[in-house]
Order: C-alpha cells, then structure tokens, then sequence
C-alpha cells in the first residue's frame, strides 16, 4: 500500500481581521452511515445540533434502517442494494458465532468492503442532488470517503466507537497489515492511487470519548476532536417504578440477545443475584429466563436512561453506546465482551478503574456475583465513573462536534 500522503485541505477562518467571530454561514451537511443502530445514534445528535443552528442535514444509507432511527421528515438519500441487504440478514447467525481473527476477517470481507461497493453509487447520488459542503462519514460506511475524495469534498470521519484509536491489532501486525489492504484496494478499484486510511480522516475525526477512557490523547493530530459521548435519543417504554424500592438497582443490558451464549448468560446473571439485597432488571425476551427469583425482573424493553438514572451499577457486554450512556451517568459496570469492539472497550473500562470484566460464553454465576460485589461495594469504582463522567462532560458533546464541523465546512 502506498503510504503517500493526501494533500491537507485548508480550512478558511471564520475570524474576522480583529479575531471577533462573524457569523457562521448556513452550510449542507450529508451523513453517510451504516444500517447499525448504535452507529447511527451519535450522528443523529449532532446532525439536530446543526440543524438547531440553521445548516442543511441529509443522510445517505439504507432507508428502511434509517427511517426508524432519524426524525420524522428526515431528508434520507438510499444508499445501498437489496441483494447486500438480504445477504446480511442470511449470514448474520453464522458471522455471530465467530470469533477472534475469523470474526475481523469476516467482517471486513462480507460487510465492510461489500457495504462500501453497494452504496458508492447512492452516496454518488445524494452528493448530486443534495450538493454537500461537507460529508460525515461512519468508520464503517468507506464509500463516503471515496465519494469525497473523488469530489474534493472536506470529510469527516464519525467514529462511534473509540476501539480503533487504541490500535487493537497492534500485537498482530500481519492482520492490521491486511486490514489496511482491504481499505487499500477499495480504493484501487473506485480510481483512487493516493491512498489513506479511510477510518482516519485527514480533515476531522470526531472521537466520541475521551482521555479518560483512551489513556494518554496529546499525541493525536489537532484535527482529531474528542467530544464526549453524545446520547441518542431514548426508547420510551412502559415499567414499574414501584420495583425499585430502595435496594441497589442493578440493570443487565447486553444488546439484543443474539444466541444461546446471550441466552445463557442472562440466566447465570439471574441465578447471581438469587438471594442479593439488590433489585436486578434483566433486559430480555419473555421466557429467556424461567422462574426467575424474586429480587428479578424480567422485561423485553427497558427504558434505559431513566434506569441508569437510578441504578447503582450495570452489567453489559461493553458496546460503547451502552458504554458511553452509562458513564454519561458515572454508573460503574461489569463487562462481559464477546466480539467486535467489546474487549476492546471493556478493557479500557477497567483500566480506567469503572468496572470489573467476566467472561461471556464461560462465565459462572459465582463468578459474575463476586464481580457485582466488589463494583456494588467498592467506592473506587463509582469514583472512577465519576470521573469518566467529568470528562465526558466537559468535552462539548454534539456543540462541539457542530463547531468542528462548521470550521470544516
């Protein structure tokens, strides 16, 4: 792969000559995202801060993903095909029980570089019709990149989790090498011979977390901005507010169950706390968990940012949206990774002193009870997320990213 750099583009200030701010002019912003929930969630908060200050904001991806995700009126340009869309839903359960390289290299080869080819031509069109002065691009969505560098559009890159920037695959050189290869040779095919890493942009990287998750950030480029979380709209649901009466609530949210390993650690989870002074909230599909005991409630949907309001700790597997709301909150946690970015994640959860990692697959209910234990009981660990909290706080969250992005444009 080449390791030629791309030229920088140069920002215009927005200062006038005795350094008072003028008026920021109206611009048109195009979000270029994939069909995953927990990667849209962030874009949508800033895309509403933009609009909250009169830009244009468009979006280019699956319809029929995004349509429950955006504001009603949305304007959404289809990015995409059927035969990619159908492929995924076929192979979903297989590609879920891979694990370690096999699950990266699938990733990469049956969605990435797929996903790039499928929606260039849609990306193409909204770029056309919508006219940007800017796109935002998910980490995962590479024909957004292409299509800007084709065009000689200023780019963004929106990273909804902050697992690349700590260089997961560092210990294993020949497959970081090759990940950069397949992002290498996407490029090739679509013209372009002056590569980058499309994950990075070389304009603005929107990280949303922080220093204190990711450890030491002052050796990254000014142009990479780390805003905070930024919380997506919450799932309104129906609950009992009476169960919480006083005892430590504890929420178990591992996503959306997806297999048996999901299945059975939520029944480990509930055999943990049998017997606990704590009120547990299992999010989990009716009859996931039979008989549970007493001090376990089992709903389907939860309404999640009203619980961590209340909650003394959760237990998840460690997808940053979860993540990033929980700390958002200071609630300390315990993780229990599977794949993707979860390890990841997780690991720098516990180095920053808010939570306790398990297994997943393998996990025993005595060992997930003494980890909810030393998390429940522990002040460190609720300072610790305290002070994540802080953190996340003061980075600026969507008006941060709105600025960055106004200066972009």
């Amino acid at each position: 792969m080449s390791n030629r750099r791309a030229r920088r583009v140069q920002v215009p200030s927005i200062l006038g000559e005795q350094g008072i701010r003028a008026e920021t002019p109206k611009r048109r912003f195009l979000f270029a995202v994939p069909p995953v929930a927990r990667h849209v969630a962030p874009t949508v908060a800033v895309a509403a801060e933009l609009a909250g200050r009169g830009h244009k904001v468009a979006w280019t991806g699956d319809r029929a993903a995004l349509e429950p995700l955006l504001r009603a009126g949305s304007r959404i340009y289809s990015a995409g095909d059927d035969a990619f869309t159908a492929h995924l839903r076929e192979t979903r359960a297989g590609r879920l029980r891979l694990r370690g390289p096999a699950a990266l290299r699938s990733h990469w080869e049956d969605v990435v570089v797929p996903l790039g080819h499928a929606m260039l031509p849609g990306v193409d069109t909204a770029i056309d019709r919508f006219r940007p002065d800017a796109l935002i691009c998910d980490q995962q969505v590479l024909a957004g990149p292409v299509a800007a560098r084709l065009r000689g559009l200023p780019w963004a890159t929106a990273a909804a989790t902050p697992a690349e920037f700590a260089r997961p695959l560092a210990g294993t050189p020949l497959l970081e090498r090759w990940v950069r290869d397949q992002i290498g040779d996407f490029q090739l095919d679509h013209g372009i011979e002056d590569l980058l890493d499309l994950r990075f942009s070389d304009h603005l990287v929107l990280v949303f977390s922080t220093g204190a998750l990711l450890g030491d950030v002052s050796f990254f480029p000014d142009h990479f901005a780390f805003v905070g979380p930024v919380p997506g709209r919450s799932a309104a649901a129906a609950f009992p507010w009476e169960r919480l009466d006083g005892r430590p609530a504890v929420l178990f949210d591992l996503g959306t169950p997806d297999g048996p390993d999901a299945e059975r650690f939520l029944r480990v989870a509930a055999d943990a706390v049998r017997g606990l002074d704590v009120q547990a909230v299992l999010a989990a599909p009716p009859g996931t968990v039979a008989d549970p005991p007493p001090n376990v409630l089992v709903r389907e949907h939860v309404p999640r940012a009203g619980l961590l309001e209340r909650a003394s700790a959760i237990v998840c597997r460690g997808g940053f949206d979860t993540v990033g709301e929980a700390l958002g909150r200071g609630v300390p946690m315990v993780l229990a990774a599977a794949r993707d970015d979860e390890p990841v994640v997780a690991g720098q959860v516990e180095r920053a002193g808010a939570g306790v990692p398990v297994r997943f697959a393998r996990g025993t209910s005595g060992e997930l009870r003494t980890a909810l234990g030393e998390v429940l009981t522990d002040p460190a660990y609720r300072d610790a997320a305290g002070r994540v909290r802080d953190s996340f706080a003061a980075a600026g969250g969507a008006a941060e990213a709105a600025d960055r992005l106004e200066k972009l444009a």
